[in-house]
Parts: C-alpha cells; structure tokens; sequence
C-alpha cells in the first residue's frame, strides 16, 4: 500500500532530513510514495546549490509535495507553469518534486488533501527594506532583524483574495468535508495557544482565515508547520510539525 509522510519546514537542507539515516523509510519507498513539507520548503534563489540539491531530492525513491511557507521565493514560483495533479493546481519543480498551491484539494491515495501555504514572518521587527536601500550594510553591521523585498521576503508569502475565495469554493464543493489540511501557518485558535503568543506571534488575516475553515470543515487531522517546534493539539486534532517525520494512517 501507498504511503503519506509528513515533516515541517526543510529550508532547502532536505540532505540532512530526508537522508538514510534520518529517513531509513524513504529507501523502501516508491513514486508512489509521498512526503508532504509542511511549508518552508527551500525554493530561494535559483541558484546551482539549489539546483543540485533538488536533483539530489528528485533522484530519490519518494516523491517529495509542498505547500508554500513565509520564506519561499515567490517570484519564482509565481512564474511557474500551473498544472493540474490529482485533482488540484501545481507547480512542478522536478517531476517528482511539486508545488501544491493555495486553496487545492488533491486526492492522493484515497484520502483528500486541502492545502494552503504561506504565512506572516515574524522574525523582522525591523522591518523590510528595498534592494538599494543605503541602510542595508549598516543594518547587518548592527544585527538588526530585517529583509529585503524580492530577495529574503515576499509579499506574497500571504494570499490573494482569489486564492482564499478558490479554498473556500473548492471545500464547498466537497461538502466541507477533507481527511487531511496541510499548511503551513496555524489557524487564528491555535495560534493563540502557542508559547510565544502575542508577544512573538500574532494573528492576522490569512489565521483568521483559517479558523473560518477551522470551524466550517470536517477533518480527520490539521498538519502545519512554521513555528519550528513538535507539538499537538488533540482535542482540536491539529499538529505543529517540525523536525519530526510522522506517517499517516
């Protein structure tokens, strides 16, 4: 039988997570066989160590599926072709190595998938400064915490209008009902339950957007990734996931 792994943010180090030895797993599998990245990805900066990183990925057994996080470079994957996979809208980086879009909802091995990526960064107090601001060298020289726009932040790392109204659409059309939510910021409710709120995190609209479908769908369980820690809610069967790579059942 086919089967579904799920980890938390990779940032481009997929060596060092989805090896042998760490991922012992992944050397009995197939094409067949998937694991999903719970955003942050690693999609930068189109460079040749990305590149030999990736064909590191795709040469190995398992197909590798993502959602967007914070830190993925959306000028690249904005200009992607969009295909249709299993059910919903794609990117595909390698042909073993795809891009689940915003507001999709795919059908992998019997069991549904409703994905959405992206989320708020909130580790530029700051601020986000343009590639010819003068004040960029003195900012590294000082440690202050900040980005620059189309280089290390996008404002795309929220969604579109369209993108959240195509969620909302497709779950409606499944009778709001999923078996799995894959992404990569946490709902607005249980944003608020984790250490660091509000000093450290806070809600915005694509949280609150969430929890709107939070409230209005029927899940078996919620995988997100973004605030670098192992921890679940039960009760609310949704799970922050980090450096952990857990099976679905």
């Amino acid at each position: 039988m086919e089967m579904v792994f799920v980890t938390g943010d990779t940032h481009g180090d997929w060596k060092s997570r989805l090896n042998r030895y760490v991922f012992p797993e992944g050397v009995e599998l197939t094409k067949d066989d998937y694991v999903i990245v719970c955003g942050d990805f690693g999609i930068w900066d189109d460079s040749p160590r990305e590149h030999a990183n990736l064909d590191w990925l795709e040469n190995k057994k398992f197909t590798t599926l993502f959602v967007a996080g914070n830190h993925s470079n959306y000028d690249i994957l904005d200009n992607l072709p969009v295909e249709e996979w299993h059910g919903g809208k794609v990117n595909f980086i390698r042909p073993s190595v795809i891009h689940l879009m915003r507001g999709q909802i795919f059908d992998i091995n019997d069991r549904s998938f409703f994905t959405f990526g992206g989320a708020s960064c909130h580790d530029i107090p700051d601020g986000v400064l343009e590639p010819d601001d003068e004040r960029i060298e003195s900012w590294y020289k000082m440690r202050k915490m900040f980005r620059i726009n189309h280089l290390s932040w996008w404002e795309r790392e929220l969604p579109s209008e369209e993108e959240m109204e195509e969620g909302l659409k497709n779950l409606a059309a499944h009778d709001h009902k999923v078996d799995y939510i894959i992404t990569h910021s946490p709902c607005s409710s249980i944003l608020e339950q984790m250490d660091g709120y509000p000093d450290f995190y806070a809600k915005d609209y694509l949280t609150d957007y969430l929890d709107e479908i939070k409230n209005t769908t029927e899940f078996e369980a919620w995988m997100f990734g973004h605030m670098h820690v192992n921890v679940s809610f039960e009760e609310e069967k949704c799970h922050c996931i980090f450096d952990e790579i857990g099976r679905l059942e």
